[in-house]
C-alpha cells in the first residue's frame, strides 16, 4: 500500500495514541532518542506538552476522517485509551483507521485478569476480540494493576483514614514505567512484524494491602493501618468522597479482584523483554513517600 512521503522515509514512523497518559508519556520519553519519526496522538493537545522533535496529531472520534489522517504514513501504532464508556468504540475505530491507513503493527495496552463483567476488563476483551479478526501484526500487553493506584491513598494515609475491601488478598502491582519499557521493545521489534502475540506483565511479587501499610509505616516512621471494610461500606466511602458511581464501582471492583487474589500472578515477562527486573512496590513507595506525609 502506498504511504505518503515523510521527512525521512528511511526512518520508521511510530504513532502513540494516549501520548499524554501515564504509560504513553513514559513511552514517548523513552523513544525520543531513537532514530525514528514519532507522532503523538491525543484528544487533548493542551493536557501535557510533548518533547521537542515529536509531532502532534489531534484525534476527534466524532470525526472519523481525523483518525485515518492522523495515522497516514505511520508504520506502527501504540494504542492506549483512558477508561471511559466510549473506550470500546474509540479503540476499535482507531484500530480500523490504522488498518485503512496501512499501519503494519499495533501494540495495544490491555489488562490482565480473568474473564469478567468488570469495567474495563470486559471492554479490553471486546477490543482484543476485534483485533484478532484483522490481518495485521499486533502485540497485546496485559499488565496487572498499576502501582500508581496507591497514590489515591496518599491523602487517606495522611489523614489516618486509608482502607478498603481488599482484605488480605494478594495483587502483583506493576510500575507504569515497566509497561512503557515493554511497549518500547514491542514497537522496535523488527524480527516479528506480522506476529500476533500477548504478554502478561507483572511486578516482581504479589503483596497485600496490609503489607503495603507495613512498608509505608517503615518509610514514614509511624504506624499506618489498612482499615478493612465490607464492599458496601467501601462503596459508601468512595461515593461520600465525591467520586461518581462509575469511578466508585471501578475502584470497588479492583478491590474485589485484590480480595480474591485474582491478580496475584507473577511472570518473568518484563525481565525477558526489557533485560531488567521489574520495579517493586517498595521502589515505588520509596520514590513517592512524600504523597503519604501529613
Amino acid at each position: 500500500m502506498f504511504k505518503p512521503s515523510r521527512p525521512n522515509d528511511s526512518r520508521p514512523r511510530i504513532a502513540v495514541a494516549g501520548a499524554t497518559g501515564r504509560v504513553g508519556s513514559a513511552l514517548i520519553a523513552s523513544l525520543v532518542s531513537e532514530t525514528l519519526d514519532l507522532v503523538a496522538l491525543t484528544r487533548n493537545p493542551d493536557a501535557q506538552p510533548v518533547p521537542a522533535g515529536v509531532s502532534l496529531a489531534v484525534l476527534d472520534f466524532d470525526v472519523p476522517s481525523s483518525l485515518e489522517d492522523a495515522l497516514r504514513g505511520a508504520d506502527r501504532l501504540f494504542l492506549s485509551h483512558g477508561t471511559s464508556s466510549r473506550q470500546v468504540a474509540n479503540e476499535i475505530a482507531l484500530i480500523d483507521a490504522a488498518v485503512a491507513a496501512g499501519v503494519g503493527q499495533i501494540v495495544k495496552l490491555s489488562a490482565m485478569g480473568p474473564p469478567s463483567r468488570l469495567h474495563p476488563m470486559d471492554w479490553h476483551m471486546q477490543i482484543e476480540a476485534h483485533l484478532a479478526t484483522l490481518d495485521i501484526g499486533y502485540t497485546v500487553l496485559r499488565p496487572s494493576a498499576f502501582v500508581d493506584i496507591l497514590a489515591r491513598a496518599g491523602a487517606q494515609v495522611a489523614g489516618d483514614s486509608w482502607g478498603g475491601a481488599a482484605g488480605n488478598g494478594m495483587v502483583n502491582l506493576i510500575d507504569t514505567r515497566d509497561v512503557a519499557d515493554a511497549a518500547r521493545v514491542a514497537l522496535l521489534d523488527d524480527a516479528h512484524p506480522t506476529a500476533q502475540r500477548a504478554y502478561h506483565l507483572t511486578g516482581p511479587r504479589a503483596v497485600s494491602m496490609p503489607e503495603v501499610a507495613e512498608e509505608i509505616s517503615r518509610l514514614l516512621g509511624r504506624t499506618v493501618t489498612y482499615q478493612q471494610r465490607s464492599p458496601k461500606e467501601q462503596r459508601e466511602k468512595l461515593l461520600g468522597s465525591g467520586l461518581n458511581e462509575f469511578v466508585a464501582d471501578l475502584l470497588l471492583g479492583l478491590d474485589q479482584l485484590f480480595y480474591h487474589s485474582a491478580l496475584a500472578e507473577t511472570t518473568s515477562t518484563v525481565k525477558e523483554l526489557t533485560g531488567h527486573a521489574p520495579r517493586s512496590v517498595v521502589d515505588w513507595l520509596s520514590e513517592n513517600i512524600p504523597k503519604f506525609r501529613k
